[in-house]
């Protein structure tokens, strides 16, 4: 009897240590944030992240989620100020997840967007700066995941960008990278679209950029081609409504 009673003591412990223990975990307010995500609330994702966060600061999964809610939240004000802050806070939690895991995909895929974002607002000298950090970051969330689409289209939409620099801009690449990089073509965009396509056919976006990239390209039907697909797809992430609208603009313009 004295046995019986002491498991079930025992099992008392273990079941009360293991409610202190979730409670004090960064699991349920990431698997909260998570949930928030899926359903587009990036606010309340937001919210649940930096409460994993401050449970676990050294979580690598908390930091790179909530590197990525401060860009999603960021993207949705006017202001630019304010936009610029929630893209500083991205980056530096994405630093603070590569510190906890220098292997993570993720990490380095959020730093490459965090600067992207940065680099969005900047001046041509600092955006031209920024952009080699960018690349790098990106090529490594691929090296470390080679299915990762997001990074494939980052570097879609980076050498889109450096193949189409103004003359100023070109000015700064001669400075701060020696020159343009070669390599970095509208036809090198096109096939990392491409491939992130092949990772991810439902994601609306990765269309888009196809089509734009085409459309500057002077490659019309290729460009009307992609535009269709994003109307054909049901939405997967939060801006893929503001995305159809665009490829829809563009069709317009094309047909």
């Amino acid at each position: 009897m004295l046995l019986i009673f002491d498991y079930k003591i025992i099992y008392a412990v273990l079941i009360c240590t293991a409610i202190l223990f979730a409670q004090n975990s960064e699991e349920p307010f990431i698997n909260k944030g998570d949930d928030a995500f899926s359903t587009f609330n990036n606010i309340k994702a937001l919210e649940n992240y930096q409460e994993a966060v401050k449970l676990n600061p050294d979580s690598y999964e908390a930091n790179w989620k909530l590197s990525r809610a401060y860009v999603d939240v960021g993207e949705t004000f006017e202001d630019e100020d304010k936009r610029a802050d929630y893209y500083k806070e991205s980056e530096k939690y994405a630093r603070v997840a590569i510190e906890k895991n220098a292997e993570g995909s993720d990490g380095h895929l959020y730093l490459s967007i965090a600067l992207g974002r940065v680099a969005l607002d900047a001046g041509a000298k600092q955006r031209i700066k920024m952009s080699k950090e960018i690349k790098k970051e990106a090529d490594l969330a691929i090296k470390y995941n080679p299915d990762n689409d997001i990074a494939y289209h980052v570097l879609g939409r980076w050498n889109r960008k450096i193949a189409n620099l103004s003359f100023i801009e070109k000015g700064f690449a001669d400075l701060f990278l020696g020159g343009v990089p070669e390599g970095a073509t509208n036809e090198a965009a096109v096939k990392n679209f491409k491939k992130a396509i092949e990772l991810n056919p439902t994601y609306i976006n990765h269309y888009l950029e196809l089509g734009i990239t085409y459309e500057m390209m002077d490659k019309d039907d290729l460009a009307i081609e992609a535009f269709k697909k994003c109307l054909d797809l049901q939405p997967s992430a939060a801006k893929d409504d503001e995305h159809k609208k665009i490829a829809k603009e563009h069709l317009e313009d094309l047909m």
